[in-house]
């Protein structure tokens, strides 16, 4: 089982467990921030599912008409998920917290909530820590937060923020509880319900700018685009590297083109021996770029200008830099 799946398992299966037991002390005791803790729990299943199935359709191989693959299907799948946790666990929430607010009543038995409380901690902190871990060993030696911005795989942040939401709900309902009993005051209690809600749409706020930006075609780092520039630049032959294009195609699959100025005189041989270096440097440097496309401009008399062999379209959206005279010399992986 790959380990994008066992961080979803892990946290489905403590969601289930904690969103039974929430709702059935809510009911007991009539908090109103149990209730919204239960919907948060529900939410958070029915999210695993969901990536789950993006996970499986975006492994799908590619066809004719998805040449790239499928490997958007994930970012659209997380993008429900951020909506699902606005719409139903924030708004859910928000809602309940008011209704508790306008018409109080007050907790009984709030030693259920209690323990509820501490038994969720375990299970939504075990499951946090088993994504923490796995997203740690994925990451090696980068820093956490630049490699949690970094990364392109919904499955994976997206479990993160959801268990780390769960854990200051709990707080938060802990707060709201243990305040709404001391002093008497079960507003108190719909004002953490509140306070929930509005902590799941924030959540689900940073979710959908992440999705959004992946499914309208982000590219890779500046910085790394700059180092595959140097580095065909620094090859022999070569006169200049234009501007690097890219776009993530999946979590792990991003697709480049870039243009390279041989100098004049630059046989057909030696061109293609130059991109195919190329082509295995930026490989061998980043291994997510799986589809490299290069069009190579020479100024070789015309029956030495070189065109590959086995030459592909160029991919969609992708249009000849004005300034390459001719020939094509495309390569991917």
């Amino acid at each position: 089982m790959s380990t994008k799946k066992i961080v979803l398992y892990a946290a489905m299966a403590a969601n289930i467990g904690i969103a039974v037991t929430k709702f059935i002390v809510a009911g007991i005791t009539g908090s109103s921030a149990m209730l919204s803790e239960g919907f948060h729990s529900t939410v958070d299943i029915f999210n695993g599912g969901l990536l789950l199935v993006g996970t499986r359709l975006s492994q799908r191989p590619a066809t004719p008409e998805h040449p790239f693959g499928h490997g958007k299907e994930l970012y659209f799948w997380s993008l429900i998920v951020a909506v699902l946790i606005f719409g139903l666990g924030g708004g859910l929430s928000f809602f309940e917290g008011v209704q508790h607010i306008l018409h109080p009543e007050p907790l009984s038995d709030p030693g259920w909530n209690y323990a509820v409380l501490a038994a969720a901690g375990l299970f939504e902190g075990s499951s946090f820590l088993v994504a923490l871990r796995e997203f740690r060993a994925q990451i090696g030696d980068t820093p956490f937060w630049e490699a949690l911005h970094a990364s392109k795989d919904p499955a994976t942040y997206t479990v993160l923020a959801e268990d780390a939401a769960a854990l200051t709900g709990l707080l938060i309902a802990a707060v709201g509880i243990g305040l709404s009993q001391a002093l008497q005051r079960p507003e108190i209690d719909g004002a953490a319900s509140l306070l929930i809600g509005v902590l799941l749409s924030a959540v689900a706020v940073l979710l959908v700018r992440e999705s959004r930006g992946l499914l309208i075609g982000e590219g890779i780092k500046p910085e790394t685009a700059q180092a595959i520039r140097d580095l065909a630049a620094a090859q022999p032959k070569v006169r200049e590297a234009g501007r690097v294009l890219s776009m993530y195609v999946g979590p792990d699959d991003a697709l480049v083109t870039m243009d390279l100025q041989f100098e004049d005189g630059t046989t057909a041989e030696d061109a293609a021996q130059t991109i195919a270096e190329v082509e295995r440097q930026v490989r061998e440097r980043f291994p997510k770029i799986r589809r490299l496309f290069i069009e190579a401009g020479s100024t070789a008399p015309p029956h030495q200008r070189w065109a590959r062999p086995d030459a592909v379209q160029q991919p969609p959206g992708y249009s000849e830099p004005a300034a390459t005279p001719s020939g094509a010399a495309p390569g991917r992986s």
